[in-house]
């Protein structure tokens, strides 16, 4: 055990890798059957709802980077807007394989790009925290959603709630009695208006995910509520713990919404992943071309992950992915 756990940590992308071709078999062998349905729905999205679902991811990336902006300043870094904003493109395409992969891309990428003007890695890793811990708030209060599609019983959401409000509180009092080094990260927590600026950008960030699920369903053609494509985020974000990679919206989209029909909820779930990619580079290409730009001394931000910055290694971390 203790080996297959070590060769675990030293192998997350063949993990990934294998989590996500395990899933993908059993995903086609279910599906198999209703594979000309499956086409079907997908062959009939209208370029309009591509573009619309590709643009709420952008939209998404744009606040969930701000909010990131936020955190990484209050913590004492210097790094202008548009540097991150590039670390963090380039991060959200490692999302695409997996959101712990992602975020140590995204706090590399930043470090060899702003050395000088970007905390220390473990700060980093902290910083990415209170954002964490609104996510999982937002998960904890609109838990009563899942209570139809998976059957969860009336007082699990209750519990769900009470377990956040015990982590607020546990990082509330971290912050204020920690603030140096590790914790350096949860300055954002202490100050009144970036805590409050943090909660406004997560908590638009979120919706833009929510609003996003719902458009491509209805696109679809399967008629749901707001409150199902809260469930289908929170799935998301419970699943996206697992190494699924690209499987993910296909997996969260039969499980919250199967009894709509496997092949459209499947499609759906096809076309969320899809046009989330189509975002992401949207994002990464602007990147791209900002870099072109960059000022002839200014650092490549393409991350060295093989040598990371500071000799250290970025630990996999509960994700943002409150995709």
């Amino acid at each position: 055990m203790h080996a297959a756990r070590a060769w675990f940590k030293r192998h997350p992308v063949a993990v990934t890798v294998i989590g996500t071709l395990t899933v993908a078999v059993a995903l086609v062998i279910g599906l198999w059957d209703k594979r000309e349905d499956f086409t079907a729905a997908l062959g009939e999205t209208p370029l309009w709802l591509i573009g619309a679902a590709a643009g709420l991811q952008v939209i998404w990336l744009i606040a969930r980077s701000e909010a990131w902006h936020v955190c990484v300043g209050a913590a004492g870094g210097e790094v202008d807007r548009r540097r991150l904003y590039r670390a963090s493109a380039i991060g959200y395409l490692g999302n695409l394989f997996n959101s712990h992969f992602g975020m140590g891309v995204r706090i590399a990428a930043l470090r060899r790009s702003a050395p000088r003007d970007s905390p220390p890695i473990a700060t980093l890793i902290t910083a990415e925290m209170p954002i964490i811990v609104i996510e999982i708030v937002l998960a904890a209060i609109c838990s009563f959603t899942l209570i139809a599609p998976l059957d969860v019983a009336w007082w699990a959401p209750v519990g769900f709630f009470a377990v956040a409000l015990a982590i607020i509180a546990g990082f509330a009092r971290l912050a204020h009695r920690k603030r140096h080094g590790f914790w350096a990260g949860l300055e954002v927590i202490r100050g009144l208006g970036s805590r409050n600026r943090i909660i406004a950008l997560v908590i638009f960030a979120t919706g833009s995910q929510v609003f996003r699920n719902w458009v491509v369903l209805q696109g679809l053609g399967v008629d749901i509520s707001v409150f199902d494509s809260i469930a289908l985020l929170i799935a998301a974000a419970a699943i996206g713990l697992l190494p699924v990679g690209p499987t993910l919206g296909v997996t969260t989209s039969i499980l919250i919404l199967g009894s709509n029909g496997v092949a459209v909820a499947a499609a759906a779930g096809a076309l969320l992943t899809a046009t989330g990619a189509l975002g992401a580079l949207i994002f990464a290409a602007w990147a791209l071309v900002d870099r072109m730009r960059k000022a002839p001394d200014e650092p490549d931000p393409l991350p060295a992950l093989t040598h990371p910055a500071e000799g250290a290694s970025i630990p996999a971390v509960v994700p943002a992915e409150f995709l």
